[in-house]
């Protein structure tokens, strides 16, 4: 993981080498993430901020799955913790919005319902590896949406 920026940052600074639920465990530390972020950012900071994240990941995942011979690996959670950390964005900063976003997004992130087994399995690029989890994201957003939508 250390040799190499791009091993360090698509492992998240190695929280996924954890032994069961890497994914799992990299969309827990975008809640503090997003706590830092999102306290020292106006929303356009944060969105741009997300941004290059996303690029950063697209880099750093293409680098560690060649290098591995694995282009998804699943250790590489750079993916779930951008997606998330986009989620977390526009869903009530209350724990109980926050737990309902994540558990639909690791549904969606594990499920992979159409289209995002087909993105998953047709780009084998660090971009395949961000979008599959960024489209994860907007399953997970339009279904939180539609429930307030009911509620209120």
């Amino acid at each position: 993981m250390l040799r190499h920026p791009a091993h360090f940052i698509a492992f998240g600074g190695g929280v996924g080498l954890a032994p069961s639920a890497p994914g799992t465990f990299g969309t827990l530390l975008a809640l503090p993430l997003y706590s830092l972020a999102a306290s020292r950012l106006d929303p356009t900071g944060f969105l741009l901020l997300v941004a290059a994240l996303f690029g950063a990941g697209v880099w750093a995942c293409g680098v560690t799955g060649r290098a591995i011979g694995v282009p998804d690996h699943r250790g590489m959670v750079w993916d779930e913790i951008v997606a998330f950390l986009l989620v977390l964005f526009f869903v009530p900063a209350t724990p109980v919005w926050q737990a309902a976003a994540f558990l639909l997004f690791r549904l969606f992130d594990i499920l992979k319902p159409p289209p995002i087994r087909y993105y998953d399995r047709t780009f084998k690029s660090g971009f395949g590896v961000m979008l599959d989890d960024l489209v994860a994201a907007f399953y997970t957003l339009v279904v939180l949406a539609i429930f307030k939508t009911l509620i209120e």
